[in-house]
């Protein structure tokens, strides 16, 4: 029995290192490049909210943060998508994340922890809406930290860069 099970957690731990981390690149990439497509197509609400930024970003203009956050959310979509450079855009898009929640998700008063909990909704009730943003920041802590898996352009690029194999 314990050979079975050995067996079977190797097969899930070698699906795993092909798999998990493509699905959490997949999930992300796609979020985030929608959400560049909006802006991109959408006019720029950015200066509405920009003394809700947090410093140093709310000292940029509200027309190069719109250019910014738009083209770091299409290029780093597309690029979480195929696994190209995942460390530097799930780090990009974490911060572009942060910056969100302050600005956007955030509620906008609380006094007390139970008052700051009913932000963590999907929908904004007055109270705030900051779940997704941090579930989408949970999930780019394993990428950051252990970077795209196999089943990306990174894991191909790398040893033809540095020499060697990477696990």
């Amino acid at each position: 029995m314990k050979q079975i099970l050995r067996k079977a957690f190797a097969g899930i731990d070698w699906a795993g290192l092909w798999l998990g981390m493509l699905a959490l690149r997949l999930l992300l990439g796609w979020e985030f490049f929608e959400a560049g497509l909006e802006k991109f197509r959408g006019a720029n609400w950015f200066a509405d909210i920009q003394d809700s930024f947090p410093f140093p970003f709310n000292i940029v203009p509200p027309e190069i943060s719109w250019q910014m956050a738009t083209w770091f959310e299409l290029v780093g979509g597309l690029a979480l998508i195929i696994g190209l450079g995942t460390r530097f855009f799930a780090i990009s898009l974490f911060i572009l994340t942060v910056v969100a929640t302050a600005a956007v998700h955030w509620p906008a008063e609380w006094t007390t922890l139970a008052e700051l909990l009913q932000g963590y909704a999907i929908t904004d009730k007055g109270y705030g809406n900051f779940k997704l943003p941090v579930i989408f920041m949970a999930m780019f802590v394993p990428l950051i930290l252990s970077g795209p898996g196999k089943l990306s352009l990174d894991q191909w690029i790398a040893p033809r860069l540095i020499g060697g194999s990477r696990a």
